[in-house]
This record gives C-alpha cells, sequence and structure tokens, in this order.
C-alpha cells in the first residue's frame, strides 16, 4: 500500500484518536461524579440508588463488555493470519531467529530496566513508611505459577484448535510462525496459500478498523463504572502508594522509551508519541494488552511504518511476555510491603527481586491474573507475608489501567527498534503527520 493510499486511514486515525480521549476524560468525569453523588446523595434515597444500579451496573456494563469481547473476538485470528503472512515474507529463514533474539532480549532488558528504576524510587519515597494500615486481618490467596519446565511445555500445543479456541497466545504465536515457515519452504503451493492469509489479513484489519468506531462508546463506559465502583475514597490511605506507581510509571513512559527510540531507532520520539495516543487510550480502558493487541499492531504497522513482517511478531509477543507496567508495580508493591511489615531487604534482597521478576515476566506468560501471581511469587521469594497484596488491591484496578497503557508502549518501541535494525522501517509513514 501506498503512502498515497494510506493518507486517508491516517485521517480518519486522528479523528478516532481525538474522540477515544474525549470518550476516556468524559468516563473519568461521569465516574467520579456517580461515586459522589452515591455516597452523598441521601436525600433521594432509592431514586439515585435505583439510578446508579442502572447506569453503572446495567448500561455502562453491558456496553463496555460488548465492546471488550468485539476486541478480543479478533486477537486469535489476527494473530494466527498476521503472524503467518509475517513468517512466510521474511523468505530467509535465518532471518526469525535474529529477529526473535533481538525482541526477546530487548523485552527483558526493558522489564529488568523498569522494575530496578521502580525499587530504587519506591526506596527514596518510602510509601510504606508510617502507613498506619492494619494488617492483622488481611488474607489474600494466591494462585500458584507454573514452574519452568511446565511453562516450557505449554509454550507447544498439542492441539492448535484448542490452542485457540481457549487463547493460549504462545501457543498460537509458535503454531502461527510455524505455518508462515511452512509457506515459505513449500514452494508455490505455500505461495498460493499464502495469497489466501494476505487476503483474511487485509479483511480482518478492516474488521478492526469498523470496530474501532464503537470504541469511543466502550471506552467511555468501561472508565465510567471504573471510577464509579472506585471512588476516591480507596486512595486515603494508599495515596502515596499510587502516586510512586504512577510517578515511576511516567518516568519509564518519557525517558527510558524516548531514549531507546532516539538511540537505536533513530527516530524522534514525538511522532511516536502522538500516534500512540489512541492505543494508549483503549489500552487504558480495557486493562488487556491482549484486548488492546489489534489496534496496537494496526497503529505500529500503519503509523509507526513498522513492516508487516516484524510487527506481526513483535507486537503479539510483547502482548504475551512483555510486562514493564506490570514489573514497575512488582518492584514498588515489594518494597511498599516490606516498609509496612518493617522487613529490611538490602542491596542483595533487592537484585533478586529484579531477577525474579523480570525471569517471570516470561514464566508466568498467559496465566489470567498475572500481575497479582508475580508478585505473590516475588513475595514469597523474599520471604515477605504473600497477604500484604491485600493491601494494594483496592487501587490495583486503576493501576493496571496505567501500566497496561505503558506495556503497550514498550510493546510498539520495541517494534520500532528491531524493525529499524533490520531495514524494515518506514521512516515517511513514520515521520507523516
Amino acid at each position: 500500500m501506498s503512502a498515497a493510499q494510506a493518507e486517508p486511514d491516517y485521517g480518519d486515525t486522528q479523528a478516532l484518536t481525538r474522540r477515544i480521549l474525549i470518550g476516556l476524560a468524559a468516563g473519568m468525569v461521569t465516574g467520579v461524579l456517580l461515586s459522589l453523588v452515591r455516597a452523598r446523595g441521601t436525600l433521594a434515597g432509592f431514586a439515585i440508588e435505583g439510578a446508579y444500579v442502572f447506569l453503572v451496573d446495567g448500561v455502562f456494563f453491558v456496553i463496555g463488555q460488548v465492546f471488550l469481547s468485539s476486541l478480543k473476538l479478533l486477537v486469535v485470528p489476527l494473530v494466527l493470519v498476521s503472524l503467518a503472512c509475517g513468517t512466510a515474507a521474511l523468505e530467509d529463514v535465518t532471518k526469525l531467529g535474529r529477529i526473535g533474539g533481538k525482541t526477546l532480549g530487548l523485552y527483558l532488558v526493558t522489564t529488568a530496566l523498569a522494575i530496578s528504576v521502580a525499587i530504587v524510587l519506591a526506596v527514596i519515597i518510602g510509601p510504606g513508611e508510617g502507613a498506619g494500615i492494619q494488617t492483622a486481618s488481611l488474607t489474600f490467596e494466591a494462585t500458584e505459577a507454573p514452574g519452568l519446565a511446565q511453562t516450557l511445555i505449554n509454550i507447544f500445543p498439542d492441539n492448535p484448535f484448542a490452542a485457540m479456541a481457549e487463547a493460549r497466545m504462545l501457543q498460537v504465536i509458535v503454531f502461527a510462525v510455524l505455518l508462515g515457515l511452512a509457506m515459505t519452504l513449500a514452494g508455490e503451493a505455500g505461495r498460493d496459500l499464502l495469497r489466501v492469509f494476505e487476503s483474511a489479513n487485509a479483511v480482518i484489519m478492516k474488521l478492526v478498523f469498523v470496530l474501532m468506531e464503537i470504541a469511543p462508546y466502550g471506552i467511555f463506559c468501561l472508565i465510567a463504572k471504573v471510577f464509579a465502583e472506585q471512588g476516591l475514597q480507596v486512595f486515603e490511605k494508599l495515596v502515596l502508594y499510587f502516586v510512586t506507581v504512577l510517578l515511576v510509571l511516567a518516568f519509564h513512559a518519557m525517558l527510558t522509551y524516548p531514549t531507546l527510540l532516539f538511540l537505536f531507532a533513530r527516530v524522534p520520539p514525538s511522532h511516536f508519541f502522538r500516534k500512540l495516543r489512541g492505543p494508549m487510550g483503549v489500552a487504558f480502558g480495557t486493562a488487556s494488552s491482549g484486548a488492546t493487541l489489534p489496534v496496537t499492531l494496526r497503529t505500529v504497522e500503519e503509523r509507526l511504518g513498522v513492516d508487516n513482517s516484524i510487527a506481526s511478531f513483535t507486537v503479539p509477543l510483547g502482548a504475551t511476555i512483555n510486562m514493564d507496567g506490570t514489573a514497575i508495580m512488582q518492584g514498588v508493591a515489594t518494597v511498599f510491603i516490606a516498609q509496612v511489615y518493617g522487613v529490611e531487604i538490602g542491596p542483595s534482597g533487592y537484585l533478586t527481586v529484579v531477577l525474579t521478576a523480570t525471569l517471570a515476566s516470561i514464566g508466568t506468560a498467559g496465566v489470567p491474573g498475572v500481575g497479582t501471581i508475580m508478585l505473590a511469587m516475588v513475595l514469597r521469594q523474599m520471604q515477605l507475608p504473600v497477604e500484604g497484596v491485600a493491601l494494594i488491591l483496592g487501587v490495583d484496578r486503576l493501576l493496571d489501567m496505567t501500566r497496561t497503557a505503558v506495556n503497550i508502549m514498550g510493546d510498539a518501541v520495541v517494534s520500532c527498534v528491531v524493525a529499524r535494525s533490520e531495514g524494515k522501517m518506514d521512516l515517511d509513514v513514520y515521520r507523516s503527520p
């Protein structure tokens, strides 16, 4: 597709981004107002409670879940078709190993950097010192994370159709890569099948565009429900922890990622942030890298100029294993819980936290509630009370939304760096308004 042909889509994307951001802001304001009215609206009694339930548990819940489901239905077919096409387009099989090594290495490095910065700033700020939180009645049941051997086994599917039906994304990725390689090695027969997949990929990407038209309304409903239920009182005793996590997330997003783009992709970061506002809004609203994957992939290819052969591999893999935002939460939460319980960790202990959380970002990929599982794993490793996780659950939903936005930023940054190193990035598209 030429730049001239793609130009109308870019204009539509800019308008859509504005609408998503408006929906995001309106949802926050509406949710907070509903929470305040419900808390103080004793005059009208049942009328206010009934209206609140109708809006929050009825209208907002239904529309938000329909939007979320519409995004999730695209994830498996999009990853399968796009990644198979991208792998087949490489032609040289040896490139796949090089691209995979770069991608995995960058994801691990950015995760290690994220949790290291989180620990340093949390120690300096001390969010758990003098928090005044009662810990005697805390309970939390931690889900056991799979071991390394089982994790490696689980990456490879024994039934690709079951893997797709159950959305086991690492297995879908492995199957798509093998299918793409087979299409390359099969010669003319493989090229015939590749043309079918390329047509399917074009149709699915168009479906992404169609479904994104409802994104502003879905985002509004999802955000309004979260803020209406959470309210502002949840921050009273956790405000310093909450602010510390946000501060580290902002540091990582505004310093680490631009530095990687400037030094290794050799592109101006300003274009990147402007063009990624839409996917970040969706990520914030859905709190799911997987659900945001179709939007992220479309933006990375069409607006950042990353070739499909790179983006179709780096973005799905990143949505599955890249957890910079989650790593930041773990670093701050570990320091916070240690300070609340009066436990001294020390430099060697913090190094253990960095290594454990970085490796766990891959080891627990694809497990539901992965942030909580990883944090429980780190606390066990450090011999800290696992029930301390219950301390942060009240504000974790809002932080989860923010760190998901940071996660998809990391996916896009690594895609740009890998594509630039392989000469597979269209700089004219990246720099276009």
